[in-house]
């Protein structure tokens, strides 16, 4: 991901990739194309791929692990003009959120702060849509990588993009709470946290193995990150 990032200096949408974190329904028809139906009264209905929203999170309280961990461990901090096209909802899109709001004229951070009490830690983030081109040269101002990626192919990657890489402190779930992903996430997502653990940890690092080397299918996979994400946040 990173590679074609830096050979096409653009974002692009998931209507472009495929692909995503979240759900993959980023098709006409699909759950991603009727939320962005309702959420922006049909104006991207026909849209080409390209033109459709970019999604990330508002950092409204400036974790150095970005505004969303759940959809991953690294994350493009953007640069503040970026603001100004940019639209919020929440709770999540896929919850058919009624509560929107613009950079200046919003109160979707005290809805986050209140439910902040109920909700799972990775559902507290308020959706972003950067709505045009995202430009790496024009709209980014850093990634911010995982320090279980220092000296690896991925920072080597990352150092190819035509902005700075910063680290963040690390996600690092001890073995000893894979037992709580049992509860969180089921016993077969638990078995496999702790079947890719290593030196007593599992890390994004890990986890990346575990994608590409076809350990588990992908939906367990992500439920291990959120497993990490959650009993192994540094924040």
């Amino acid at each position: 991901m990173i590679e074609i990032l830096a050979r096409e200096g653009i974002y692009r949408t998931q209507f472009e990739t495929g692909t995503s974190n979240g759900g993959l329904t980023a098709h006409p028809g699909g759950e991603r194309w009727l939320w962005e139906s309702r959420m922006f009264g049909t104006a991207y209905d026909n849209a080409d791929p390209e033109l459709r929203p970019r999604y990330g999170a508002l950092n409204y309280l400036r974790r150095a692990t970005g505004g969303s961990p759940r959809f991953g461990s690294a994350h493009l901090r953007l640069r503040p003009h970026v603001l100004a096209r940019t639209t919020f909802c929440y709770p999540d899109s896929h919850l058919d959120p009624v509560d929107f709001g613009v950079a200046d004229r919003m109160g979707l951070i005290a809805l986050a702060e209140k439910g902040r009490a109920l909700a799972d830690m990775l559902d507290r983030y308020v959706e972003a849509h950067v709505h045009g081109p995202l430009i790496l040269t024009d709209d980014v101002d850093a990634i911010v990588l995982d320090p279980s990626y220092r000296d690896t192919g991925i920072e080597a990657a990352a150092r190819t993009l035509p902005f700075p890489v910063e680290w963040h402190p690390g996600f690092r779930m001890p073995v000893s709470r894979v037992e709580d992903c049992v509860a969180y996430r089921g016993q077969e997502v638990a078995d496999l946290a702790a079947s890719i653990a290593e030196g007593g940890y599992v890390t994004p690092r890990e986890i990346g193995f575990a994608r590409r080397s076809d350990k588990a299918d992908p939906q367990s996979i992500k439920q291990a990150w959120h497993c990490v994400a959650r009993f192994g946040s540094p924040e």
